[in-house]
């Protein structure tokens, strides 16, 4: 927020005085939760981290939006926490008709605060603090994506550093690219925050498409599509040379075929009924198929006016999101492939009832443990939508925006395909009541579920 202050001050904006309220404001509320637990054991169980995490991420959300509030740009709590929310879980969904009247520190802030979202609020401390984080691996696991934790280094708070390294290396490196592609400092820095971290927020109403440049598209989409890959991969490729490890990864594999199957039949479709060119099919469809699988939720070009067919190809890659381990949401590539694994087995299982049949993946047996977590998350992400889509079909919006925002807000994919077919209906005509539903789901979504769920079990407040 202080950084914001700075930012604000150069460009000379009506901002300044709330990003410093804000800034003491949190100050304050720091100094006050750290007085009151200063005594207390820097340890923690595994109950305890399901709860911090939770609570660590509405604290930072009730503080976060505060700079809206204070500068007036959203006046009321409902919006300013979903606007926040939407942020820090990289979701990008926005109450905001018009983000060009925001001033610069402002539209900033909405990037960073996605950027800090990406890898994961309490991760970032662990990488910043680690002496600050007692049980730092229970924690870890608790906010983690994707049904395997992966640890490069004996010491978590080393393996955050690595991680977030690599994050900034990637990010510093598309801010750059941005740059030499024509865009603005301040342009290129905060779609860079956004494309990293697959947030969606952009500074300009239109999205990238503004730019009107082939190369920026380009660039946009080749650090999407890594930052969906898991930075484990990254780092084993880049500091260890393990390509071999890593072109055996099944995530990776699956990954890279969902998004050349979906962008050959996208492109084939825009070719043939609209009458697209080549190169331009090609660039439209691959970024879309990229911004959609990564739950970035950019948009080049106007998807309302592509054939149906494509909506449908482009809400599934939603539903599936990219690898565990990255910045994106969605039900991730690996949970797809244990799926389809499982799926497969059943089927041998019929013709072949005594064999014994493992799941595998990249060589090694997965515990029957994992793919029941995996059936029981795969029920409850479904759940989720279902029930969400009911709610909102019941407080009066249509069908098809009531599932397609469902699935964005549990799946963290900003914008809802919904929206082309009824453009009347955006994230910031619904009601009171919704906005505070799709921000729970906003957080259940980026915590995937368990870790948010397991706090409303009677068991979990028991003694034992």
């Amino acid at each position: 927020m202080f950084l914001c202050f700075g930012l604000a001050l150069l460009y000379e904006e009506d901002d300044a005085l709330p990003f410093l309220i804000s800034t003491f404001v949190t100050i304050i509320i720091g100094l006050f939760l750290h007085m009151k637990g200063r005594n207390a054991r820097n340890s923690l169980n595994r109950r305890d981290a399901f709860l911090v995490v939770t609570l660590v991420w509405i604290a930072f959300s009730v503080t976060g939006m505060l700079p809206y509030l204070v500068s007036g740009y959203i006046r009321n709590v409902t919006d300013a926490f979903f606007e926040t929310m939407s942020g820090f879980t990289t979701t990008g969904c926005t109450i905001l008709s018009d983000v060009e009247i925001l001033p610069h520190a402002m539209l900033f802030w909405r990037a960073l605060t996605q950027f800090l979202g990406g890898l994961g609020i309490v991760f970032f401390t662990i990488a910043l603090l680690p002496s600050l984080v007692g049980g730092s691996v229970k924690i870890y696991s608790a906010e983690s994506t994707g049904p395997v934790n992966s640890k490069l280094h004996p010491r978590l708070s080393t393996t955050a550093k690595w991680i977030w390294t690599i994050y900034i290396v990637l990010t510093i490196s598309c801010i750059l690219s941005f740059k030499i592609a024509g865009m603005e400092w301040f342009d290129s820095i905060c779609y860079a925050l956004s494309t990293t971290a697959t947030g969606g927020f952009s500074v300009h109403n239109n999205g990238v498409f503004v730019f009107n440049k082939d190369v920026i598209e380009y660039i946009a989409v080749f650090f999407q599509f890594l930052s969906g890959v898991n930075f484990s991969l990254i780092y084993l490729l880049v500091f260890k040379g393990r390509l071999g490890m890593v072109l055996k990864s099944s995530e990776l594999k699956f990954y890279t075929f969902v998004v050349l199957v979906a962008t050959v039949s996208i492109m084939l479709l825009l070719i043939n009924d609209l009458d697209y060119s080549f190169g331009h099919a090609l660039r439209a469809s691959l970024f879309q198929v990229v911004s959609f699988v990564t739950t970035t939720g950019l948009f080049s070009e106007n998807v309302g006016l592509w054939p149906h067919i494509t909506w449908i190809i482009l809400g599934l890659l939603m539903f599936c999101g990219a690898c565990s381990g990255s910045t994106s949401g969605g039900f991730k590539c690996i949970r797809c492939v244990m799926l389809l694994k499982v799926v497969i087995n059943e089927f041998k299982q019929k013709l072949h009832p005594r064999a014994v049949l493992p799941v595998r993946i990249n060589g090694e047996n997965v515990e029957r443990r994992t793919y029941s977590n995996l059936l029981a998350y795969f029920a409850l992400f479904i759940a989720f939508i279902v029930i969400t889509s009911m709610i909102m079909i019941g407080a009066g919006v249509d069908h098809t925006n009531a599932l397609m925002m469902a699935m964005s807000c549990v799946s963290n994919v900003g914008p809802s395909l919904g929206s082309l077919a009824h453009p009347e209906v955006t994230w910031g005509t619904l009601s009171v009541g919704l906005k505070w539903v799709c921000s729970a789901l906003m957080l259940v979504g980026r915590l995937e579920i368990f870790t948010v769920l397991v706090l409303f079990t009677p068991s979990f407040w028991k003694d034992s």
